[in-house]
Parts: structure tokens; C-alpha cells; sequence
């Protein structure tokens, strides 16, 4: 069973708590929904399917599987930015001043939303420039996925507080199913993956 953010926890589940983040994968059309549910099992505990938008769940950080320059004008990541007024140019900001302007996939940064909830942005670049078709080899989904767990599970979203004291609960968009042309399959598997390798067992009940 999942565990829901918010709730008291015991024992095995509250290790569970402290080892990984809740992971909402989140999709609007039936054929990723399908895929993330083929995923999400009980193996992976703190892993469960929202169907429908990623900004409806009740979470602390949302992921934006953007470019390695940080342009946010399409898809999932164009609505991202009309709900965050300014997150693109926060995005762009740290890709300049830690990246050099370019984010490599497989690397994230983190930015504050400037909301309440989700106060905070993981931009895990799926491919290196908007718009970019990904072959079907691609190994994309699984990289931006491992980047974004490999952060919470290691970085600061400031100075002093770790990812992992401030994100219980992560929402979690197709990564390069969009305009990268991903197939939603391929994707899940490619996430699964990731949480897998990072996380190990600790997801399992």
C-alpha cells in the first residue's frame, strides 16, 4: 500500500519515510497512466499514479523534465510557467550560475516556485535543446529520473537544508513523452529503473 504524506509512521514505514520520498507519477491520458501503473507496485511503496494534472497533487516539489538551457515554453513545462510567474528565469538563473548556462541530462537544480505548495522545482533536463525528438534507444527518462532522486537523496534546495528535510512528496510529469516522443512504456520502465538503482529496497513493504 502507499503511504500517504502526512500521516504518522512506525517502524518499517517510518525507515521507508526517511529513506525515500513519496512519488507521485502524475499523467492526463489513459496510455501513460496505464504505463505508470505497471510501475507502481508494492515493491515500491511510496510510489503511486495520480491521473491527471501533476499541479493537483499535494506536493513539495513538482519535476519539469525541461532542456539543459532551462527554456520553459512548451508542454508540461509552459504550464509550470504560467503558474509560477518568474520560475523560468530562476531555472535559467541556476543553469547560468552553476552550469555555466548548459544543465547536462543526467544533473538537476532546484528552485523555489515562489508558492506555498509545491514550493519548490526540480528541473531535470530530458534532452539538450527544446524540442529535441529522442531516438527510441533513449536512455534520457532514466538519467533525468536518477537526477532527481539522487538529489533529494543529497542536495540542498538552500543553504543548510537538505533536499530531504524539505520533500516528502514529489509529483512526477512523463519525462520526454511529450515532444521528446518517449513512449510512455519505455519511460516507466526507465523511472522504475532509476528509483530502483538509487533507492534499492527501501521503497518495498
Amino acid at each position: 500500500m502507499t503511504t500517504e504524506s502526512g500521516t504518522t509512521h512506525s517502524g518499517t514505514e517510518d525507515r521507508v519515510h526517511r529513506m525515500c520520498p513519496e512519488l507521485v507519477l502524475c499523467a492526463l491520458d489513459e496510455a501513460m497512466t496505464e504505463a505508470w501503473q505497471s510501475v507502481a507496485t508494492t515493491e515500491r511503496a511510496r510510489v503511486r499514479v495520480h491521473q491527471g494534472s501533476v499541479l493537483d497533487v499535494s506536493a513539495h516539489a513538482v519535476v519539469s523534465p525541461a532542456n539543459s538551457h532551462g527554456w520553459m515554453r512548451g508542454g508540461i513545462d509552459a504550464i509550470y510557467s504560467r503558474a509560477f510567474p518568474g520560475v523560468e528565469q530562476h531555472v535559467r538563473s541556476a543553469v547560468l550560475t552553476y552550469h555555466g548556462g548548459e544543465l547536462p541530462v543526467g544533473q538537476a537544480v532546484v528552485v523555489p516556485t515562489g508558492e506555498p505548495q509545491p514550493a519548490w522545482l526540480i528541473s531535470a533536463p530530458t534532452m539538450r535543446t527544446p524540442g529535441e525528438w529522442l531516438p527510441a534507444d533513449t536512455v534520457h527518462p532514466y538519467l533525468a529520473a536518477r537526477a532527481v532522486f539522487e538529489f533529494w537523496r543529497t542536495g540542498e534546495v538552500e543553504y543548510g537544508v537538505s533536499a530531504r528535510g524539505a520533500i516528502d512528496v514529489i509529483a512526477m510529469p512523463g519525462l520526454g513523452t511529450g515532444v521528446g516522443g518517449v513512449e510512455p512504456a519505455n519511460c516507466a520502465r526507465q523511472v522504475a529503473a532509476a528509483w530502483d538503482e538509487v533507492f534499492g529496497q527501501a521503497g518495498a513493504t
